[in-house]
Formats: structure tokens, C-alpha cells, sequence
């Protein structure tokens, strides 16, 4: 089969959906298929790449805005003649793809990746027009989505919340998955692990809180260091680590400076991809605030490593995190600050939970993802 997968973002950038499509082509490919990305153009992409479609790009906020596709670009994909079309975006990359879809008369699927209106304060800060923003945000979706043969979600949330946009096409519900064997705890070498935390001042005898991902405002984070604050205070041998990068970083750094806890909370920084599972393995539980996740793949990525997790309150776990055997959820102070202690101080309890976490992360193979999206478009090809 001939698969073109149009996505704006890929790898070398990291983030879930760049990492979503490089997985997927992989596998395919694995399988024996024909894969062809059309993506943005990237300054640390490598000069010499097979099957890769770039188109000029410039940079806005953390991501890349592609230009219009002319002759060329068309005419590649023309030549590649692809059976099927699926779209990773919304926006630039997912206008040609539709485009493309339409003129070769060959079916397209759509994955969404990202729920647009609890990210519109990147577009413009000023509080007056979010309202605003937010549903010309569900408009839009529900029009790019209303476009396609079949639309792609991660979870039953999603589902449920692009139903109330108006999206009348098929919705089926795919997990992302995890390369699970590069988070597998044995992967890791001990020796990293304890020098990466002695580099973050970390003793052997702390106990840490971990959460890894892009600090942004839509990741709540201020309130995860703020329901932990007496907590922290008052447990000299618990850290909270932060491993990523974002705008609201120096934000978040200036607030727990102000609240007193710069020698509690660690700022990692970003870390490479290929580093990441290291990353995972320095913390004793994952947690995590926001309520603006599709699906969450770092929570299924601190599984794999076998952490419990600590999450607020959020329908896009339902199918990820058990209560009582992976994980809790908390709604807030009382309940965080009750599930940390309860794991960080039991250290048979945390055992038992880091080993259900491991096997509740099978369930989000990258196999079996690559496996769903293939067969749904052999549905749709026949």
C-alpha cells in the first residue's frame, strides 16, 4: 500500500504528534508498505532524507507554519500516487493534504491530535476574545473534520467533545501508541540514573515527584506546585521535577521562587528524545495537572517506566489510569497530597503500582496502533 501521511510537525521535533507519525512510518514500513511525509521544512532536519516532502516553513511560537504548496510539491506527490491520505493537522499541511485527497480522488482519514480551543491564548493574549477564539476553534475543527472519510481520536473524550462541535462524519477511537521497549525499566542504566540526579541535586535518600512534558499555561502546572507547596514544605526529602521546556517557564520558575520552594522544585530543562526514558526513570511517581489533554501519552510513557501516576481528575484517563492500582487521581490538596504520601512513603505499595503501571502500558503498543489505523484503511480502500 501506498500511504501519505501530511502532518505540520515531525521529527526532529519533539512532541506527541511529530512522534505519532514518525511511529507510524516506521511500522508501516516495517510491514512492508510505502510511506511518504509531507511536512514543514526545519532547520535541524537532515539534508538527506527518503520519502520526505518539505515544504517552506517559518517559525511560529514552538511549532513551524508551512507556506502554500506549489507545482513541484504537487507534482511529487502526484508521482508518489498514494492510495490513501492521512492528515496529522488541521492547518497548513492538512489543507494540502484534503486538497491532494480531492484532486487523486483517493480516500482521507484525519487524526486529531490536539483539542484546539484549550490552546487559543497562543494565538493572542487578551482574555476579552477568548471566548471568542475558543469557538471559532470548535468551528474550525468541526470543519476540517466534516471533511474527511474517517476521523481518528484517541479517546472517548475526544469523541464525545468533537460530537458537540458538530462533526458528523465516523469517529473511531485509535490510543496512540509507545515504542514500549525503549521505556522498559531494564533499558536503563543505573549508573545514568544516579549521576543525572546527583547533576540535579538530588540525593539518593529523596524522593521525587516527576512530571515531563512542554511547560505551557494550558498544563496547569502553577497549580500542581501550588497544592504541593505546604507538602513540600514540610518534607525536606521530596523534590518536584519538572523535565521540558515552554513559555511558561520562567513563569513557573519565578513562582516557586516566590513561595519558597527554588531548593524544592527542579527545573530540568528539555531534554533529547533519546535521553527522555533516563528522565523518567529518576522519579518515584509521575504527576500531572492538565485537563487539556487528547490522551496523554506521557502518562502511558511513565507507566512504561514503571511509575505510578498522580493525575487531576481527567475523562482522557479513563481507559490509562486504575485508581487503587496504577495510580489516583486527584481533584485537590487533601486528595494529592493523600495519594503522594500514601505511594512515597509505602514503598511496597509503590512497588506493586509501578508493576500494574508496567502492564497497564501494554495495552498502548505502537504494533497495535499501526495495526488499527492500517486496517481502517483497508476498510476504507475497499
Amino acid at each position: 500500500m501506498r500511504i501519505a501521511l501530511f502532518t505540520d510537525t515531525y521529527y526532529p521535533r519533539i512532541n506527541g504528534v511529530a512522534t505519532s507519525v514518525l511511529m507510524l512510518k516506521n511500522k508501516f514500513e516495517a510491514m512492508g508498505h510505502d510511506v511518504l511525509i509531507v511536512t514543514t521544512t526545519d532547520p535541524d532536519a537532515s539534508l538527506i532524507e527518503e520519502n520526505i516532502i518539505r515544504i517552506s516553513s517559518i517559525p511560529f511560537r514552538t511549532q513551524r507554519l508551512g507556506a502554500v504548496a506549489g507545482p513541484k510539491i504537487t507534482k511529487k506527490i502526484r508521482e508518489f500516487a498514494p492510495e490513501i491520505i492521512h492528515t496529522h493537522s488541521e492547518f497548513t499541511l492538512g489543507n494540502l493534504g484534503r486538497a491532494m485527497a480531492r484532486k487523486l480522488k483517493v480516500p482521507y482519514v484525519h487524526t486529531m491530535h490536539t483539542v484546539w480551543e484549550f490552546y487559543t491564548e497562543h494565538l493572542i493574549r487578551l482574555d476579552v476574545l477568548e471566548p471568542v477564539l475558543q469557538a471559532a476553534a470548535r468551528k474550525y475543527t468541526a470543519m476540517t473534520c466534516n471533511k474527511a472519510y474517517r476521523v481518528i481520536v484517541p479517546t472517548k473524550k475526544v469523541m464525545d467533545l468533537v460530537r458537540s462541535y458538530g462533526v458528523l462524519r465516523k469517529i473511531v477511537v485509535i490510543p496512540t501508541g509507545i515504542e514500549l521497549d525503549r521505556f522498559a525499566p531494564e533499558k536503563c542504566d543505573a549508573k545514568q540514573i544516579k549521576d543525572i540526579r546527583a547533576q540535579l541535586g538530588i540525593q539518593d535518600t529523596d524522593k521525587v515527584l516527576i512530571n515531563i512534558g512542554r511547560i505551557e499555561k494550558e498544563k496547569n502546572l502553577t497549580e500542581l506546585i501550588l497544592l504541593f507547596q505546604n507538602y513540600l514544605l514540610a518534607n525536606n526529602d521530596v523534590k518536584l521535577v519538572f523535565v521540558g521546556d515552554g513559555t511558561a517557564k520562567k513563569d513557573l520558575e519565578k513562582y516557586a521562587a516566590d513561595v519558597g520552594l527554588q531548593d524544592r522544585v527542579i527545573f530540568a530543562g528539555e531534554k533529547p528524545w533519546s535521553e527522555i526514558n533516563m528522565y523518567y526513570r529518576i522519579g518515584d511517581v509521575f504527576v500531572g495537572s492538565s485537563i487539556s489533554e487528547a490522551q496523554g501519552l506521557t502518562y502511558i510513557e511513565a507507566m512504561a517506566s514503571g511509575l505510578p501516576i498522580i493525575a487531576k481528575e481527567d475523562r482522557c484517563l479513563e481507559n490509562v489510569l486504575s485508581v487503587g492500582e496504577n495510580g489516583y487521581m486527584f481533584t485537590g490538596e487533601e486528595s494529592l497530597v493523600a495519594a503522594a504520601d500514601s505511594l512515597l512513603c509505602d514503598l511496597e505499595k509503590r512497588r506493586s503500582f509501578s508493576a500494574h503501571a508496567s502492564r497497564s502500558a501494554q495495552t498502548f503498543s505502537s504494533q497495535a496502533y499501526a495495526e488499527n489505523v492500517l486496517a481502517l484503511y483497508k476498510e476504507l480502500i475497499k
